[in-house]
């Protein structure tokens, strides 16, 4: 996704929060689904950021894109999500991916 698909998912998206996630979901312009992932610093060295983006970005791969197929969809990591594992992480996605595949297009 590019810089301007992210600034108007995040002011057009509707929002969804967990516990480890805030996301914006809205219909795509595209027949495929797109998933953005945005991972903040949150004092955090490059390694763990950079772990947390692999994990999420795999999660978003097998699970969130085949469910949301028509839609766009922007997960930003919350602080909470560093001290998590990657089955929660990803149990947790897959909730939200159903919420989101399931919502009217």
């Amino acid at each position: 996704m590019r810089d301007s698909d992210i600034q108007k998912l995040r002011r057009t998206g509707k929002r969804m929060l967990t516990a480890h996630f805030d996301v914006r979901a809205s219909d795509s312009l595209f027949s495929h689904g797109r998933v953005g992932v945005i991972v903040p610093k949150f004092g955090k060295t490059i390694v763990e950021r950079n772990r947390l983006r692999r994990q999420l970005r795999e999660i978003a791969r097998l699970v969130v894109l085949p469910q949301v197929s028509g839609r766009d969809v922007l997960i930003k990591a919350l602080a909470s999500a560093y001290r998590s594992e990657f089955t929660s992480l990803s149990q947790e996605l897959a909730a939200l991916a159903k919420t989101i595949g399931d919502v009217e297009q």
